[in-house]
This record gives C-alpha cells, sequence and structure tokens, in this order.
C-alpha cells in the first residue's frame, strides 16, 4: 500500500469551522502491511460472533428446558453483541481493504450511537445477570418466585432503554458541536475519539460522560462485586463438594464475561486521556468490540456444556425428523 498525503485522497483540516460532511478513519493505518492480517483476523472473529451468538439465541428460544432466566438474560447479551459488532466490524472490513477509509457524518453518528447505546446496555445487563446469580443461590427456594417472567422482561427492557437514552444524550451533544478536522485517529467513530476534533470547549461533554462513567461502569461493577461476595460465601456454606463445584459452576462463565469486558471497559474510558491516541488504545478497542463478543458463547458454552449439548443435539434431531417428515 504505498503512502498517501492528505491531498491525496482529500483530507481537510477544519479550520474555518466549515460544516464536515465526512470522517476519515485513519486507525491501524500505519500499519500498511498488516491490513490483510487484520482484515482476515476481524472476518474470522466476526462469523463465529454471529454464528456462536445465534446458536445460543435459536436453541434458547426452541429448547423448553432453557427457558429460564439465566438463559432469557445469555440471550439478550448474545443478541446485544451481534448488534454491537455489526455496527462497526463491518466497516473496519471495508477500511481495512480501502484506500479511502471515509464514513459519512450520519453514518458516524449512527454508529457512534449504536455502539455507545449497546455498550452502556451490556454493563447493565451484566448487572442484571449477577443479581439474578444472587438470587439463584443465596434465595434458591423463592428464586423461581423473585425471578418471574415479568420481572425479567422489565429489568432487560430499562436495561436497554437507558443504555439508548444515555448514548442519545451524548452522542447529540458531541455531534452538534463544530470540528476543527475530519480525521479520526481511530478504527471507529468511537466518542473519545471525535471529541479530539471538537474546536470549542468540552467541559460539558466531559462531565455527561464522567457521570455517564460512574453509573454505567463503576456502579454496576460494584454491584457485581458485592453480588459474588454474597454468592462465594453462601457457596463456602454448601457442605458438600459437589454442591459447591455446580453452585460455582453456575457463576463462573458470568464471572468471566464480566472480568473481560470491563478489563477492556474500564481502560479505555478510566485512564487518564492523551490527545494522541495509542496504538495500545486501539487494539483494546478491538478486544473491547470484536474478542469479547467472540469469547461469550464459548465461555458460556464451555461452563453450562451439558446444558447446551442437549438442547442443540435436541434441536438437530427436531429439524432432522421434520425433513424427514
Amino acid at each position: 500500500m504505498s503512502h498517501r498525503t492528505d491531498q491525496d485522497i482529500g483530507l481537510f483540516k477544519n479550520r474555518n469551522n466549515t460544516a464536515v460532511t465526512e470522517f476519515f478513519l485513519i486507525g491501524l493505518s500505519k500499519y500498511p502491511s498488516l491490513q490483510m492480517f487484520l482484515y482476515m483476523i476481524c472476518l474470522v472473529m466476526y462469523l463465529v460472533i454471529l454464528w456462536g451468538n445465534s446458536i445460543l439465541i435459536i436453541i434458547s428460544i426452541l429448547d423448553l428446558r432453557l427457558h429460564t432466566p439465566m438463559y432469557f438474560f445469555l440471550g439478550n447479551l448474545s443478541f446485544l453483541d451481534i448488534c454491537y459488532t455489526s455496527t462497526s466490524v463491518p466497516q473496519i472490513l471495508a477500511n481495512f481493504m480501502s484506500e479511502r477509509k471515509s464514513i459519512s457524518f450520519t453514518r458516524c453518528a449512527l454508529q457512534m450511537f449504536m455502539s455507545l447505546g449497546l455498550g452502556s446496555t451490556e454493563c447493565l445487563l451484566l448487572a442484571v445477570m449477577a443479581y439474578d446469580r444472587y438470587v439463584a443461590i443465596c434465595n434458591p427456594l423463592r428464586y423461581t418466585i423473585i425471578m418471574n417472567k415479568l420481572l425479567c422482561v422489565q429489568m432487560a427492557a430499562w436495561t436497554w432503554i437507558i443504555g439508548c437514552l444515555n448514548s442519545l444524550l451524548q452522542t447529540m451533544l458531541a455531534m452538534m458541536m463544530p470540528f476543527c478536522g475530519n480525521i479520526i485517529d481511530h478504527i471507529t467513530c468511537e466518542i473519545l475519539a471525535l471529541l479530539k476534533l471538537i474546536c470549542v470547549d468540552i467541559s460539558l461533554n466531559v462531565f455527561i460522560m464522567t457521570i455517564a462513567s460512574i453509573i454505567f461502569l463503576i456502579s454496576p461493577l460494584l454491584f457485581i462485586f458485592f453480588s459474588y461476595v454474597f454468592i462465594l460465601s453462601t457457596i463456602l456454606r454448601i457442605k458438600s463438594s459437589e454442591g459447591r463445584k455446580k453452585a460455582f459452576s453456575t457463576c463462573s462463565a458470568h464471572l468471566t464475561v464480566v472480568i473481560l469486558f470491563y478489563g477492556s471497559a474500564l481502560f479505555m474510558y478510566m485512564k487518564p486521556k492523551s490527545k494522541d491516541t495509542k496504538t495500545s488504545d486501539e487494539i483494546i478497542a478491538l478486544s473491547y468490540g470484536v474478542v469479547t463478543p467472540m469469547l461469550n458463547p464459548i465461555i458460556y458454552s464451555l461452563r453450562n456444556k451439558e446444558e447446551v449439548k442437549e438442547a442443540v443435539e435436541k434441536v438437530l434431531i427436531r429439524n432432522l425428523y421434520l425433513r424427514k417428515m
């Protein structure tokens, strides 16, 4: 891939606050020799995300044994991961193979709204799933009464509503500002990278983002932490080793997903901000946006392999039977 100047691809620095109609995503473009390799890696991971999460959604719907709160929330998480990656990965793949790594203003705004909204929703959804595990382990006799169908639907719906409202507010505040350039040093229209292009004071944006980080990152993480303190204390009081093992196995998948998701999210949004985007930031963003959604169905399938295996076999046998008929 040949070296290109700003003039060659029509990039401009918008010093006079002219209306921006498109942005150029130049993240990871400093490594042209790796573009094809990154393209293949991201393509394979995206296909695994679509396949793995779709399988979990299908079996959780078709197998009546999986009509439980845990698999209901897991279905929401799988659907969320498909939507989240589909807002950014196709654009990333296109940019890896394109000389002109551009995205329109409207598509950039939509991508930011979707990724921020779905990311915020996942933070809350993981906290709701921790509450589900807390009730299942610490209050098993009343589990079906507490975690009834209506409550599960309401909790899942509110995570989506609150996440999208947060994203709508932050996206509108960012995209209404005047931009001094249209070159985004990132692989997607990520809000932190876009804020660096704004010409005017962004104190309000930073304040709202800080509040949002407390609400959607710190608070759910603390809730999850204290939930697992009670869960672990209850598990340790179980007398039989088989009982302890079974109780812990129902939580280990969720705990693994929480560590992966919040580890990368906290690195992205809570670390000290710098003017220039580092390569490590882009790699972490790729991990946050692609690797974690790919691993989620794998982790849950391995930790609950008997249930998932039986459900998949049941669905396959049913389909084969219907075809023979």
